[in-house]
This record gives C-alpha cells, structure tokens and sequence, in this order.
C-alpha cells in the first residue's frame, strides 16, 4: 500500500476538503520545518501535514480529538491534543500556524489571528481557509455555527490589521463546490428547525464531525472521484472557499 493509499485509509477526507487540500497543501511556503494546526478536528489534514512537518494539532471538541488521536495513533509522528490554544506556552512558537474552516466559527475574529500568530516565529507564515463571500452565507451556515463568510479583499484587510505582510488570497472549489454547496445546504434547512435549540459551540463542536467519510471504499471513492475538479478548479478564479497565506515579519 502507497503512503497515500494509507492516509486515504486512516484519515479520509469529505469531497470538499479534498478541493481544499489541493490549494492549502500547494500554498505551504518552502522552509516549513514545524507546523501547528488549530482545530484540527478529527485530524484528515493534520495526519498529511505531520508526514511532511513536526507537527501539532489542538482539538479542544473531546468527539473530534478521540477520532484525531486514534488516527495519529496509526501514524509514525505528529501530536494532536485536547486542549485550547490558551494551553501553549509563549516559548511553543512554528514556522507556520494553520487553522482550516475555523475563523468563521468565531465571533471576534481579530483578536483570535492576533493570538494564533503570537505563536510564531518571527517570518513565519500563518496559513488559514474559510468560506468565502458573505452574499453566499445560507442554512449550512448557520447550522455549522458560522458567524460569517469572507470576501477576499475582508480577509487580506483582516490579516494587514493585525500586521501581517505578503499576503495572498486564492479562492478554489468551482465548479463542483458550487454543486456540493447546494447539497449541503439543502439538508442543512431540513435539520435547522431541530438544531433551534444548540448553541453556537454546540453547532461548531458538531460542524466538524459531519459528512466525515466512514470507511475505506468510501474514501477511495472520494480521492479518485474528486481527483479532476482538484485540477479544474485551478483554472477558475472565483469559488465557495479561499484560502489565505500571510507572513509575520522578522
């Protein structure tokens, strides 16, 4: 078996995220040699950035982080941990601090870049995705616990604010993400009336734990069938998500 095969079997990845991965895997800036994840969920991304990176991953959702944890538990390295990013000491500081579909989760966005990027070092580069264009914001959304989704130019804004430099923005997912939003968007507005009564952390808690490939065929299926779009997408500059990169300067 490939290693790709094997990680395809331990930590499947959804459709979407497959289009997502394309981008955030290419965006990693040479040099990397540490990686801190925030919200790695049941660890998919965090099981391919710890086969190239010393890796870390916070999971505070204890759901998320005992399927993150018997997932790293097949793998040679990397550590994920069920705690806040409270939790690091100032001196635990990366090259580059990632956080994958949770800056939308959280309602004062801005002081939460200002504290991930606190851990690192000094021209390291934070790389981050999130929904992209508040005008396509709808039921998914709001079941997820979303606050918000992001134009580019916001999201570029965000990251100068708090001081980053080199910033670059890139959309991905068109045209199955449309295709794949319309879907999930759609049982999202059958379940919402039952999900009245959640919280917000009670909706984020959940966000990453649903439409997870459950087994191995399904995941096989997934990484081959969406294998295409990952290539098609590059020719288009619009779609349903972005991914950004910014560096802290030296």
């Amino acid at each position: 078996m490939t290693p790709e095969m094997s990680l395809n079997r331990i930590a499947p990845l959804a459709p979407n995220a497959w289009l997502r991965y394309d981008v955030v895997h290419r965006m990693i800036p040479p040099g990397v040699t540490d990686v801190l994840e925030v919200g790695c969920g049941q660890g998919a991304f965090g099981a391919r950035l710890s086969a190239q990176y010393q890796y870390v991953g916070l999971e505070p959702d204890p759901e998320s982080f005992a399927v993150a944890q018997g997932r790293f538990a097949q793998l040679s390295g990397g550590q994920v941990r069920n705690v806040p990013l409270a939790s690091l000491g100032p001196d635990e500081q990366f090259d580059l601090v990632c956080a994958f579909e949770v800056l939308e989760h959280i309602e004062d966005d801005e002081t939460a870049l200002a504290q991930w990027i606190e851990h690192l070092r000094p021209g390291g580069w934070l790389l981050l995705s999130v929904p992209a264009h508040q005008h396509r914001f709808a039921a998914w959304d709001e079941a997820v616990g979303h606050f918000r989704r992001y134009d580019p130019e916001q999201l570029a804004a965000l990251a100068g604010k708090i001081g980053l430099a080199e910033v670059e923005v890139r959309e991905y997912g068109a045209p199955l993400g449309y295709v794949l939003e319309i879907g999930r968007n759609a049982v999202a507005g059958r379940k919402l009336k039952a999900m009245s009564e959640a919280s917000m952390e009670e909706r984020t808690g959940a966000s990453g734990r649903t439409f997870q490939p459950a087994n191995p065929a399904v995941s096989a299926l997934t990484h081959y069938g969406t294998a295409p779009f990952r290539y098609l997408q590059r020719s288009f500059a619009h779609g349903t998500g972005a991914v950004m990169r910014a560096r802290k300067p030296e």
